[in-house]
């Protein structure tokens, strides 16, 4: 029995778009980590010390880090062409959003102006000017 695949070639320029956009998601992850400073944590909750960051990239973002992960890997999976990267990568997002949700919560008891700058900046992507 043969097993008969089909192959798909992806365009040159295509590729060189995926890659540029994998690039500017580990520079938006870059900066991500660059404005937050000493405030970067690997817990959901602030430090205790901690300032609310607003400007930087976060003036536009709230999570320019998970932002520029999911933007990489779904560049990513879309230059491999692999279902199964774009899976794990549909599941990051899910993963990244209830977290960004859970740390939005914490982030709202700790500072009075998150929910105003919430209504400013997108989670993932910057909001629409009205």
């Amino acid at each position: 029995m043969e097993w008969h695949f089909i192959t798909l070639n992806m365009p040159d320029w295509m590729s060189y778009v995926l890659i540029a956009f994998i690039a500017i998601g580990m520079v938006i992850v870059f900066f991500g980590i660059l404005n937050l400073n000493e405030n970067l944590t690997p817990f959901p909750s602030p430090k205790s010390n901690s300032s609310l960051i607003s400007t930087g990239i976060y003036r536009y973002i709230r999570h320019p880090i998970y932002a520029g992960i999911l933007l990489a890997m779904l560049s990513y999976a879309l230059f491999l062409l692999s279902v199964f990267k774009l899976m794990v990568t549909v599941v990051l997002w899910i993963v990244f959003y209830y977290k960004s949700s859970f740390e939005e919560h914490l982030l709202k008891e700790r500072f009075v102006d998150y929910k105003e700058y919430m209504e400013k900046t997108g989670r993932f992507f910057p909001k629409k000017k009205r």
